[in-house]
C-alpha cells in the first residue's frame, strides 16, 4: 500500500497546532471556485466515496430487512429464525469489521488533511456511539440464539432505535466527505489513485 505523503501540520511558536475552527476560517476565507473536473478526473477524485456506498448500501438493505421484521413482527419469508438471527450477527460482525478496517487503515490517512476524519470528531464519535449499540444488538441476538432470551419484536426495535439514527447518518455523512467535490479540496490526482482504497 502506498504511503501518501502530507505536508506537515500548521504549528504555532510553541509547537501546538492551531485549532481546527481556526484553520477552518482561514481555509473558507481563502477558497476560490474549483476549476470543472473533466470526467476521468472526477471518477478518480469520487471512487472512494463509490467503494465507500458499496459497502453502506450493503449495511442499509441488512438493516432494513431486520429492522421490518420488527415493524411487521414476522420474519421475511423463507428465513428460518436460525438463518434470521444469523443475518443480524453478520450484520454486526461486518460493521464491526468494516469500522475497525477504516479507523486503522484509511482514516489516519484520511486524518492528516481532512479534520471530519480526526478522531474527536463526529465520524469516529459517530463510531463509538454506533457500536455501543452494535454490542448490546450482538450480545441480545446470542441470547436469542442460545435460548437464554426469546425472540421479542418490541426489544429488537428498541435496541435497534437506539442506534440507528447515528448508523444511518453516519453511512451518509462519510460518503459525503469522501466525494469527488470534497476530496479535490484535500488531495491531488496522483494522491488519490494511491488512496489505499
Amino acid at each position: 500500500m502506498a504511503e501518501v505523503e502530507t505536508p506537515s501540520s500548521p504549528a504555532t511558536a510553541n509547537g501546538a497546532c492551531k485549532d481546527d475552527k481556526s484553520r477552518s476560517k482561514e481555509a473558507k476565507a481563502d477558497e476560490k471556485p474549483l476549476p470543472k473536473l473533466t470526467p476521468s478526473e472526477f471518477r478518480t477524485y469520487n471512487h472512494m466515496a463509490e467503494h465507500m456506498d458499496m459497502y453502506h448500501s450493503h449495511f442499509r438493505s441488512t438493516w432494513n430487512t431486520l429492522y421490518t421484521a420488527t415493524t411487521t413482527r414476522k420474519r421475511p419469508s423463507g428465513l428460518s429464525i436460525k438463518r434470521f438471527i444469523s443475518l443480524g450477527l453478520e450484520f454486526c460482525s461486518h460493521l464491526t469489521i468494516h469500522h475497525t478496517i477504516e479507523e486503522q487503515h484509511i482514516f489516519p490517512v484520511l486524518a492528516k488533511r481532512m479534520p471530519a476524519f480526526r478522531e474527536e470528531l463526529e465520524l469516529l464519535t459517530q463510531h463509538k456511539k454506533i457500536h455501543e449499540g452494535l454490542e448490546k444488538f450482538e450480545e441480545w441476538l446470542e441470547d436469542v440464539r442460545r435460548g437464554e432470551r426469546e425472540l421479542r419484536w418490541d426489544e429488537m426495535r428498541e435496541i435497534m432505535d437506539g442506534f440507528g439514527e447515528t448508523l444511518w447518518a453516519h453511512l451518509d455523512q462519510e460518503v459525503g466527505q469522501l466525494g469527488a467535490e470534497n476530496m479535490r479540496r484535500f488531495w491531488s490526482l496522483e494522491e488519490m489513485r494511491r488512496m489505499p482504497m
